[in-house]
């Protein structure tokens, strides 16, 4: 399924497309305009050495794919072995990327009038990664910025030292989604 020219954004400019993906227990938004593609589970190819944040590679109709882990890039619980994700492919600087997601929903068109900035309690890997936030039904929809979550040097995920002495990811317990008061 792609979301290049199916949804036609309003002529004012006044709403932002958004499409929206679950990544574990929290709502997310990406850009439509950055969305290439959605594609269901694939085949993902290790790359040695990566970064943590890195699940390796795909092959999309030829072309290289890079997959992001956007659990291990949220610092959430690993993804079990036999839960499925899907792939929204975003492009940076003429690079192909695959965002592995839980779940991929409708695109959104929002108000841009009810773009909140992230609040200050999200923590602050969070913050430098979500541009901001929608109110919707029962809960709320972060808006992720794809040039920072691309950006896996700049934000590091935590690490811990381990007994041998070198440092491994460290393992947070998932967040609990940010919730609207009713």
């Amino acid at each position: 399924m792609s979301f290049g020219n199916d949804a036609a954004a309003p002529a004012d400019g006044a709403a932002e497309g958004l499409v929206s993906i679950r990544i574990g227990r929290q709502a997310f938004g990406v850009p439509v305009l950055q969305v290439q593609d959605v594609i269901a589970q694939t085949a993902i190819n290790r790359v040695p050495l990566g970064p943590p944040e890195v699940a390796g590679s795909l092959n999309l109709r030829g072309r290289i794919v890079t997959a992001i882990d956007m659990r291990r890039r949220l610092g959430m619980e690993p993804r079990g072995a036999d839960d499925g994700f899907m792939s929204v492919i975003v492009e940076r600087n003429g690079e192909l990327y695959a965002l592995l997601v839980d779940d991929v929903g409708d695109v959104l068109w929002l108000p841009q009038s009810s773009h909140e900035p992230p609040p200050i309690t999200l923590s602050s890997e969070w913050r430098g990664l979500c541009s901001g936030l929608y109110r919707l039904e029962g809960e709320l929809l972060l808006v992720l910025k794809v040039e920072e979550v691309l950006a896996l040097s700049r934000h590091a995920p935590p690490a811990a030292a381990t007994a041998s002495g070198q440092a491994t990811p460290a393992r947070e317990p998932e967040p609990e989604p940010v919730e609207t008061a009713a």
